[in-house]
């Protein structure tokens, strides 16, 4: 096929779609070939249906490798607390039965169950634990620690149930706030915490401060609504700790 031909197919692929951005010209498919230009979202349709091969094929030309998209979001987002895409077992556990398991990252703005399970920390998650159970444990140790899916991320902490809210409490030396999310509509339990492997050392203190102002920040801009810590159920594991 003559780049000729390429862009004649590409301008009746233009018309097809009523947008010239479809079009691929003579002179810009000669830069594209000679490594001067790159292609656009628009191109990359029209040169896949003209040479019959997929996007997925197509961008991997260009090193571009749409299964690494999950894996670079940690890259990109090392604040945020998140499903891991793989259960890639960082954090062990005697569990032989990996068909309820998922894996997350604690973000490393995320100091909810600060210092028991300390920015990022890699947790091992049950999913089969769903279901709250009210004065089931008797220290912070016993109490189950859980992973919850919001509309807009994740959280990791203790949860309980008021009314039609569900509350994400942190560990009572924790910075963090309570946090409430109307349930199940806003919130959903990914399952019970079972395992985690949690650094034993903090960031620096500089550094510290500065991640835990983007998460009083994303608290403030996407949560339902925070509660000041400690709660009376927090109270009472300080009184236990004392």
């Amino acid at each position: 096929m003559t780049v000729r031909d390429v862009e004649q197919a590409s301008r009746r692929i233009a018309e097809a779609k009523g947008d010239k951005n479809y079009c691929v010209s003579n002179s810009w498919l000669a830069q594209l070939e000679n490594g001067i230009s790159a292609p656009n979202i628009w191109t990359i349709f029209s040169l896949c249906a003209i040479y019959r091969v997929t996007i997925r094929d197509f961008l991997q030309l260009y090193n571009v490798d749409v299964d690494e998209i999950e894996q670079y979001t940690f890259v990109a987002n090392p604040h945020l607390t998140l499903l891991h895409p793989h259960a890639d077992g960082s954090a062990q556990t005697a569990n032989e039965d990996k068909q309820h398991v998922m894996y997350a990252h604690i973000g490393s703005a995320d100091y909810t169950m600060y210092p028991l399970i300390r920015p990022g920390a890699v947790v091992e998650i049950d999913t089969s634990q769903i279901k709250l159970h009210a004065n089931s444990w008797h220290n912070e140790f016993e109490r189950p620690i859980f992973f919850i899916e919001l509309r807009d991320g994740y959280a990791c902490g203790w949860c309980e149930v008021q009314g039609n809210q569900l509350l994400v409490i942190p560990h009572h030396s924790s910075p963090a706030t309570i946090r409430r999310f109307i349930y199940p509509r806003d919130a959903e339990i990914v399952g019970r915490v079972v395992s985690y492997n949690t650094p034993c050392v903090d960031a620096a203190p500089e550094v510290k401060g500065r991640l835990l102002g983007i998460a009083s920040r994303s608290r403030s801009t996407h949560n339902s609504s925070d509660s000041p810590n400690p709660s009376k159920s927090a109270t009472r594991l300080v009184s236990q700790a004392e």
